[in-house]
């Protein structure tokens, strides 16, 4: 998760089997409310969508192509979907995150945990 200004505030490293909406579970269960959630259709799911409300936030998920009755979604608003993609893209540009030089989880997060606070929260 990040600000309005793409600074990560909260990690959560799982699996490369893991679907995204288990991880996105696991990251609203151990974090402040956001005033709005922007996310890709992966994060499509009533539940996630009640827990939000249920929170007092926003969320701005488009609908899946399957859903028998499509969600209104702010599309204005998710066009700031970017701001988390290019926080990802900037982590990549330290080859030690991009290759995932260390192969133990615990060593791997440490690491992106430190490239971030020296990205984000030191300039």
């Amino acid at each position: 998760m990040c600000d309005a200004d793409g600074r990560l505030y909260a990690l959560l490293l799982t699996g490369g089997q893991v679907h995204d909406i288990q991880g996105l579970r696991g990251l609203l269960a151990s974090t402040v409310a956001p005033a709005c959630l922007i996310g890709d259709k992966a994060y499509d799911a009533d539940d996630v969508r009640d827990d939000l409300e249920r929170r007092g936030s926003q969320a701005v998920i488009p609908p899946k192509a399957n859903r028998r009755r499509p969600v209104p979604f702010d599309a204005t608003l998710y066009k700031a979907r970017n701001i988390i993609e290019r926080a990802f893209n900037r982590l990549k540009d330290w080859r030690a995150i991009a290759t995932r030089y260390d192969k133990k989880a615990s060593n791997f997060l440490a690491g992106v945990c430190l490239v971030a606070a020296v990205i984000y929260w030191l300039h």
